[in-house]
């Protein structure tokens, strides 16, 4: 069992001013970062916190960290499904979300519903509250249509894809609130119909008081340029091109690693492709589980991170959770060029590729192998992006929009007394 870090976060007062409960269709803690941030922001601004979400095997169905109530359904997550049996998945989900969410309704009367994606519809587990008159968020970590499109193909015209969007349309309607993880997203969603003022960004930006700059990479018994990838392992990310550009790039970069972090339907894939490869004593697969306050060390061990994602309507407008903790520990990182990293960062903050050109990754892992120079003035430059984008910022203003949706005009963002 992980211990809820906010375990050890002093409450503001044994009856906190301000309750809320989110709804994920994950696992609690370990699996969502975001939910998580979010949590330990309202926690340490006095809140009462109910998080309904799924029960992994070993997982008791309830727990109490603090302020904070896990409540898990007998819900198991496989991503390896197809369009199909993943919606008799969220189905049987949103069914059990609806009768704790409207039992934890009657119980503690919430402030705030927050629901979050995927899928959309699972925003109407809280239909009873929203009837009620307590206003209800849903948080689009993704775009469902997007997202659809990347995972099982077709285009916009396709019937399927028009379904998703329809049911899109119909969850955003019910909500009191839309929030979405970057500003292009934001658009897309105005674009498509979303009132402007109905719809609020909070960024996937690291928490800074988890990840944040930390001496250089470990003393090691070998030198060389260690490459770190850590989170989920699916064929869109790029694993599988990073290894080939590692394969290219070992006879340039003498001591070069690479370490594979985390766990996904492509892993054996991507072993076999590395045992194919001859990238046995160059690659390590990794695949336990880690709370988010032991990854800042796995990171830190590493020269470079690596966001080799393909392009893709769905990877097009995300900014990968990844890049945010590689930011914010000031850790030099190679990444794809796409739309929504050209709008955040500057060719001096990262080292860019063009998509699926495993050429020109390992082009730019031989250069920050050789020029030590250009790994210092990435790092340099990234502080930059921190300065503007943080969570301390990202936090005040996630607060502020919960304060004025409950109705607390005057709301400090240290805490919900008034």
């Amino acid at each position: 069992m992980v211990s809820h870090p906010v375990n050890s976060i002093p409450l503001v007062s044994s009856q906190p001013a301000h309750r809320h409960i989110m709804v994920v269709h994950n696992y609690y803690p370990i699996g969502e970062p975001r939910v998580q941030r979010q949590v330990e922001a309202l926690v340490n601004a006095g809140a009462r916190v109910e998080v309904v979400c799924l029960r992994d095997q070993d997982d008791p169905p309830r727990e109490t960290w603090g302020s904070v109530t896990i409540h898990r359904l007998p819900v198991r997550r496989d991503k390896k499904r197809g369009p199909v049996a993943q919606l008799g998945e969220y189905l049987a989900f949103l069914f059990l979300a609806f009768w704790q969410v409207t039992r934890l309704y009657f119980q503690m009367r919430p402030q705030v519903v927050q629901v979050h994606n995927l899928p959309d519809f699972l925003v109407f587990c809280a239909l009873v509250p929203r009837l009620a008159g307590v206003p209800v968020i849903l948080d689009l970590h993704d775009l469902m249509p997007e997202f659809y499109i990347s995972r099982f193909g077709g285009n916009e015209e396709n019937w399927a894809v028009r379904l998703v969007k329809l049911q899109e349309r119909v969850s955003c309607w019910f909500a009191s609130h839309v929030i979405t993880v970057t500003h292009p997203w934001r658009q897309a969603l105005i674009q498509r119909g979303m009132p402007a003022e109905k719809c609020s960004v909070v960024m996937n930006l690291a928490d800074d008081r988890i990840f944040y700059p930390r001496p250089s990479a470990t003393a090691r018994e070998t030198a060389g340029l260690h490459l770190i990838y850590h989170g989920t392992l699916t064929y869109r990310y790029g694993i599988d091109l990073a290894l080939r550009a590692v394969a290219q790039a070992r006879a340039a970069v003498p001591g070069l690693k690479l370490l594979v972090h985390g766990r996904g339907e492509y892993l054996a894939e991507l072993e076999k492709l590395a045992a194919e490869l001859n990238l046995h004593d160059i690659v390590t697969f990794s695949t336990r589980l880690l709370p988010m306050e032991e990854l800042p060390k796995l990171i830190a061990a590493a020269d470079v991170g690596l966001v080799p994602y393909r392009r893709d309507p769905f990877t097009d407008g995300i900014l990968p959770t990844k890049l945010m903790e590689y930011a914010a520990m000031e850790l030099p990182a190679i990444a794809v060029r796409t739309p929504v990293i050209d709008a955040y960062f500057t060719p001096e903050m990262l080292e860019v590729f063009e998509a699926n050109d495993v050429a020109a990754l390992s082009a730019a892992i031989i250069r920050l192998g050789q020029e030590g120079g250009r790994r210092a003035e990435l790092k340099r430059q990234i502080q930059k992006f921190n300065e503007r984008y943080n969570w301390k910022k990202q936090r005040a203003e996630y607060l502020t929009l919960i304060g004025r949706l409950a109705g607390r005009v005057a709301l400090q963002t240290s805490s919900f007394s008034s």
